[in-house]
């Protein structure tokens, strides 16, 4: 059983139905926090609070709240003033709607709140809402006053329990204009697909895997200082040259995350993307006019070479008239060899 003091006591109002519930923060911090010393000595640094008006320290159970005028006046607000304030969500947080989960901007989220039942009185309401939550796959968004101002709220179903959600109005929410590249940028479909198959290869992870790298640092160099031993050194940066190839940024990417799985160094090469046999389709067309070229080639070869099997197949009709034929080809040749020497010596 979660035991944590709670920091509200009210009731939730679902209807005509009252349902008493403690509010308990429902996260924790587990950040390392430091002190402010003077460097000189380590003397710690405090702040004092003093009254303006006595020059004289004062102690906690002297201060109270003020509102500043506009013409610098202070105006004493008490903490009976802030709970005797005519809101209904005062002591008591209000459902207005049930919506779709994913009607709420995660934007919006602010901090998490466990809602306990308030004794056995909230029981069978505080069973009846939950159970209700989850049959309609919905969840109930609500109004509540607390830390001296309302508040939206969103209540959801975790295990056993309901949880709530503090909501940021919609006007505390800023609209992210002007934060997107100005200038008109075309993503390619190979880049999408090696995109997508960094994004496979990343695959899934179960949080509770992750934890808090930064923390653990910390706690090691406050270790070895304590211990007089010196602090361990932060590893050298990659000095790797920058990448301007997006693909070829992607790709490593794509073959490190394969890598760091365990897989294969072959495995880590993106194939069977149609994008990309497309893109590769042109250099095929120049390699088949190369291929038609030599074919054209071969064929000459091959009908030059039936001539002169034809021709010798003609020596029987005549020794005399083929020795001609020879002596003139002969003749033909000679001079036909020597114009090319001259070309090539030219």
């Amino acid at each position: 059983m979660l035991h944590v003091r709670s920091i509200w006591n009210g009731a939730i109002s679902f209807g005509l139905v009252s349902i008493p519930i403690k509010l308990v923060n429902a996260t924790e911090s587990h950040s390392i926090s430091f002190r402010q010393i003077h460097t000189e000595d380590g003397g710690r640094i405090r702040y004092r609070k003093f009254c303006e008006l006595e020059d004289r320290e004062v102690t906690q159970g002297e201060i109270g709240k003020g509102y500043e005028d506009a013409d610098g006046t202070i105006i004493p607000i008490t903490e009976e003033d802030l709970s005797s304030l005519p809101l209904p969500t005062a002591k008591t947080i209000e459902i207005v709607a049930f919506v779709p989960a994913d009607r709420i901007d995660p934007l919006q989220m602010d901090a998490a709140y466990y809602l306990q039942a308030g004794g056995a009185p909230a029981a069978k309401p505080y069973t009846l809402l939950r159970e209700a939550l989850k049959r309609s796959n919905k969840v109930a968004i609500a109004k509540f006053a607390l830390r001296g101002r309302e508040r939206l709220g969103m209540l959801r179903v975790v295990g056993e329990a309901i949880a709530m959600h503090g909501l940021l109005w919609p006007d505390e929410v800023r609209a992210p204009e002007g934060l997107a590249p100005d200038s008109h940028v075309t993503v390619r479909d190979q880049e999408l697909d090696l995109a997508d198959a960094l994004m496979d290869t990343l695959g899934e992870v179960d949080l509770e895997d992750l934890h808090d790298e930064y923390r653990e640092a910390v706690e090691e160099v406050i270790a070895a200082k304590a211990a007089g031993e010196a602090p361990p050194q932060a590893p050298e940066p990659a000095t790797g040259g920058k990448v301007l190839d997006l693909m070829a940024a992607l790709e490593s990417s794509v073959r490190a995350a394969r890598e760091s799985r365990g897989e294969e160094a072959e495995h880590a090469e993106v194939k069977s993307l149609p994008q990309r046999r497309t893109a590769r389709a042109a250099p095929k067309q120049t390699g088949g006019k190369k291929s038609t070229s030599t074919a054209k080639k071969t064929a000459a070869k091959k009908t030059t070479a039936a001539k002169k099997s034809t021709a010798k197949s003609g020596q029987g009709q005549g020794q005399g008239t083929t020795k001609k034929a020879a002596s003139k080809n002969t003749a033909k040749k000679t001079p036909a060899k020597k114009s090319a020497s001259r070309k090539r010596t030219a």
